[in-house]
């Protein structure tokens, strides 16, 4: 079952996208699924290429970017609930158990941590460690599910600003 709205009344469902923004950016909100327990929810503007479960990174303007390790941004990240490609507006996880896109060859356990190549889930031993993002849950050690579920606490790049 997916996520519901607890406190919005109305609006866009958070599996929905949108070509006309439907609420303020950057509001937050939270949601509830009876699988998956509470969870927070961001509404931002869409990038291209963006998926369900596409870990992007968002700026100042509330836009987002498909996130990677590698770039060393010192930005808040979250994960796409809709195919919110750019020109449209969605709500983005930010914190309870999400579903995250990973490559299907992918050998993840519980507990481990993660790290983010082109708005996919890898392995850390292939990128900096992704702060506030763990493995919830997988079918086994190597599955061929190109989803995983991954607890988040306003998860952010490992970035030094400094």
């Amino acid at each position: 079952m997916p996520y519901n709205h607890t406190e919005l009344v109305g609006g866009q469902l958070f599996t929905d996208n949108a070509t006309t923004q439907q609420h303020q950016l950057g509001i937050i909100v939270d949601g509830f699924d009876p699988t998956f327990g509470a969870g927070e929810f961001i509404y931002l503007k869409g990038v291209a290429s963006t998926v369900v479960g596409s870990i992007v990174n968002y700026d100042a303007a509330y836009q987002t970017a498909l996130h990677s390790s590698s770039l060393s941004l010192p930005r808040p990240v979250a994960v796409a609930m809709a195919a919110t490609v750019a020109n449209q507006f969605g709500w983005y996880q930010i914190s309870g158990q999400a579903v995250v896109v990973k490559a299907n060859t992918l050998s993840l356990n519980v507990g481990e941590a993660i790290a983010v190549t082109s708005g996919a889930a890898v392995v850390v031993a292939s990128g900096l460690i992704l702060n506030g993002a763990t493995v919830a849950a997988v079918a086994s050690a190597v599955t061929a599910s190109t989803s995983v579920r991954v607890m988040i606490n306003r998860p952010h790049d490992t970035s030094d600003v400094s």
